[in-house]
């Protein structure tokens, strides 16, 4: 029987990179799925992408720091399948870049926006859901190791994933006594849209200055975690921070500020992510 028969679940962020990978293993495991995104042309593509009709696969388009479409993701599900099961908050982007003392208040503002309250409001109106089906459920949240240590990542960033990782050990607590289950995957660099914006072969030379594992992160590996984390084989599983990183932590100060570079030296902006909105990054002058 497929790990995921019968179930139903919402994947923010889910139309490119480590989302649609997991949409598409959730799928092969039996799962019906909602995808969230804010790049329409994207979940436009979908269905014929993926060969899963409706009666399996929605797609919404949703901004997770509005609390409107947080809670009509969470309605479609619902409405479209008759349950939820698994809410998996991954939606994200750079956000900031730059030195702390040059970053834009309304550039931290909305990078904590996206990644941080975007993960509280799909717990938020997941877990209501949950609570009235009265059958547990699973959260999974995507963090990363930026937020797990400095050096790792731009500050904002970094700040609003350690940020996920606390908010997914608190809520877990709070919500144990409804069996709903609360995780978080903490990615390394992961070969994604997102991570390398077009520039290949200057992440794959990152990646095999930081990460001791020989092959590059993809977007499959991160689907697995979140596999595991939505089945049964992790039921008695959470609160916890799951590095899924190529060894990139264990390498500690040898992969210490590396995957960062030198970008907060050189430019200062925001960047959007996959959304389809180009960055507003600039050279600093120095």
């Amino acid at each position: 029987m497929s790990r995921l028969e019968g179930r139903v679940a919402v994947i923010t962020g889910g139309a490119s990179g480590m989302g649609l990978a997991t949409v598409n293993r959730y799928l092969k495991e039996g799962a019906k799925v909602v995808v969230a995104d804010l790049n329409e042309e994207n979940g436009a593509r979908l269905n014929t992408d993926l060969g899963a009709g409706e009666d399996r696969l929605r797609f919404i388009r949703t901004d997770v720091a509005e609390e409107k479409d947080v809670s009509a993701m969470i309605d479609l599900a619902t409405s479209a399948f008759g349950r939820l099961d698994v809410v998996f908050n991954n939606a994200g982007l750079g956000g900031a870049i730059g030195p702390i003392t040059e970053v834009e208040v309304e550039h931290w503002d909305y990078t904590f926006a996206v990644l941080t309250r975007g993960v509280f409001l799909g717990i938020k109106y997941g877990a209501r859901v949950m609570i009235d089906q009265g059958e547990g459920g699973s959260i999974i949240n995507t963090a990363s190791v930026a937020g797990l240590r400095g050096g790792s990542g731009p500050t904002a960033y970094s700040a609003a994933k350690s940020a996920v990782v606390s908010l997914t050990a608190n809520a877990a607590l709070e919500l144990a006594e409804h069996n709903i289950r609360v995780n978080a995957i903490c990615p390394g660099l992961i070969f994604t849209p997102l991570a390398h914006r077009g520039h290949i072969e200057e992440m794959e030379k990152t990646m095999r200055r930081t990460q001791p594992w020989p092959k590059r992160g993809e977007g499959e590996h991160i689907a697995g975690a979140a596999l595991y984390l939505a089945s049964d084989d992790s039921a008695f599983v959470t609160g916890e921070a799951h590095a899924v990183d190529g060894g990139y932590m264990a390498a500690g100060s040898l992969a210490q500020g590396a995957a960062y570079g030198g970008t907060s030296a050189t430019h200062v902006g925001v960047t959007y992510g996959t959304t389809g909105k180009p960055p507003e990054v600039k050279r600093r002058n120095v």
